[in-house]
């Protein structure tokens, strides 16, 4: 929703000679702060004279601080009131909230400027997730963002998501083992819960399946996990868990020749890459719009799908949660147990156009 003003108000005030400061905020997480990148790439670059400031977690600075449509950075970490304070200073004209919680509610109420507000659709996620009623616009979270700053006049310009890694990243294809140097499958074994997650067994059935070069990317909460599942096959998978930062993570997404993930953050830096997806889903749901993006643009020399869901059909629970959750909510998560990881290897290898066979 959109407070206090419209577009032709807008363009009615506009001073096209001096600057424009606007604050966007998004919180939190890693795949929701990618998935609204088009939105500070669009301002930036249609707003006139746009001078563009982010507001997150102090504990995802890591996503956007190579962001060249960033102007100026505010990380959130303990401090509310000194960064209320802090904003205060900078005098905005526009607040454009992709949030929308009380801690966002309180920032505009503050900062008293113009103020546009993404829509949660909470309520339909709640009838979807708790009672199986699907009344979801149907409308990615992406798309969902932009409308958010529409009455500013700005419009998809249908590049897709972005994601910078830092200059200072220093890592090469060097660092791989040597089989993993000519290309390799990135499988993402991790996730925020373990209800988004593949078991291990069936991990592990899903490498078997794969006769090409995998490396396992996660954190280092699944670095154990990556030494079970690379046990099977140590020259052919490298277990990559813990050993890398978030943006060494994401290079290894580009460099990449396709990726199969979970429903976390790294699926959707693998979309900001135009890198070929295979999403695994559990908990969670292209249902509740946020499926793996790309702007048109990046499709228009694409000859095949660049990404393909797996979900298991007739469950009616699936999804259970927004997020995901710490454990199965009834006892049997099929939505993961039964998930076909043989149709998801032949997958991969058809999409890669590959010989498969040993």
């Amino acid at each position: 929703m959109n407070e206090g003003t419209n577009v032709d108000e807008i363009k009615a005030t506009e001073d096209n000679t001096k600057p424009v400061k606007v604050l966007i905020i998004r919180f939190s997480s890693i795949g929701d702060i990618v998935l609204a990148s088009p939105v500070i790439r669009c301002v930036k670059e249609q707003l006139p004279n746009a001078v563009v400031h982010f507001l997150s977690k102090k504990t995802f600075k890591a996503v956007t601080e190579a962001n060249p449509y960033i102007d100026k950075f505010f990380y959130f970490s303990k401090d509310f009131n000194e960064l209320i304070k802090e904003l205060k200073k900078e005098k905005y004209d526009y607040i454009i909230d992709l949030h929308k919680n009380f801690r966002t509610q309180k920032i505009k109420h503050y900062l008293k400027a113009k103020s546009f507000t993404y829509k949660k659709e909470s309520i339909s996620k709640f009838l979807l997730t708790k009672l199986n009623i699907n009344t979801m616009s149907g409308r990615h979270i992406t798309e969902r963002s932009l409308d958010t700053v529409a009455p500013l006049g700005i419009i998809n310009d249908e590049k897709g998501l972005d994601y910078f890694i830092p200059s200072t990243i220093n890592v090469s294809v060097a660092d791989l083992p040597a089989p993993h140097q000519f290309g390799f499958i990135a499988i993402v074994i991790g996730a925020s819960y373990h209800t988004k997650k593949l078991p291990i067994g069936k991990l592990q059935e899903l490498c078997t399946f794969i006769n090409y070069p995998i490396v396992l990317i996660g954190g280092k909460e699944d670095s154990n996990h990556g030494v079970e599942i690379a046990k099977i096959d140590p020259i052919k998978i490298y277990n990559a868990c813990g050993k890398f930062s978030l943006n060494e993570s994401a290079w290894l997404v580009k460099q990449s020749k396709l990726v199969i993930s979970h429903d976390t953050g790294l699926q959707y830096i693998a979309c900001a890459f135009n890198k070929k997806v295979l999403a695994i889903w559990g908990a969670t749901s292209p249902k509740l719009d946020v499926e793996p993006y790309y702007g048109k643009s990046q499709l228009q020399y694409s000859t095949s799908p660049m990404y393909k869901n797996f979900i298991v059909p007739d469950l009616s629970c699936q999804p259970c949660s927004n997020f995901g959750s710490k454990k199965c909510p009834k006892g049997h998560f099929k939505c993961m147990k039964n998930q076909d990881v043989k149709l998801i290897a032949d997958s991969a290898i058809k999409m890669l156009g590959i010989n498969n066979k040993e």
